[in-house]
């Protein structure tokens, strides 16, 4: 796979995948490269950097990576302890519960629950706002 920077003649910027080189020149020779926020077929690539593996400009990243990672599972551990502390568990009704308030049949208020990935689907279907609660960070006792 290449990653294609892309712009359109009104200057969009946007990305494209493409199993080659050859598969872009074909696309665009078939007129089938469109821009995705104003549909023109005037289409060209971008002046691109290669990426190049192995520099010693990544190693710090690598290095930083478990900082990264405790940061963000601190992050989402307060998310989750400031809707438990703050919003409503109404557990395996939430489906039910969400869409009541979404149509003001249900006091507008902070819920969260349970739901089965079809009930999700649903609700996000019919615009309803959800989104899943962060995991519970393992505890310290369990992490080796």
């Amino acid at each position: 796979m290449i990653k294609y920077a892309l712009t359109c003649e009104h200057e969009h910027a946007f990305e494209g995948w493409f199993g080659s080189s050859a598969d872009y020149d074909d696309q665009q020779a078939a007129g089938l490269l469109e821009c995705p926020m104003c549909g023109t077929k005037h289409v060209r690539k971008q002046i691109m950097a290669p990426a190049v593996a192995g520099t010693k400009k990544t190693a710090p990243a690598r290095e930083a990576a478990p900082q990264m990672q405790a940061m963000m599972m601190e992050a989402m551990g307060q998310i989750r302890r400031h809707v438990e502390e703050n919003f409503d568990d109404v557990g395996d009704a939430f489906a039910r519960e969400a869409r009541a308030i979404h149509e003001g049949r249900s006091e507008q208020r902070g819920i969260y629950g349970q739901a089965t990935p079809k009930e999700v689907q649903g609700l996000v279907e019919d615009g309803v706002p959800v989104a899943p609660l962060p995991p519970e960070p393992p505890k310290k006792t369990e992490v080796n």
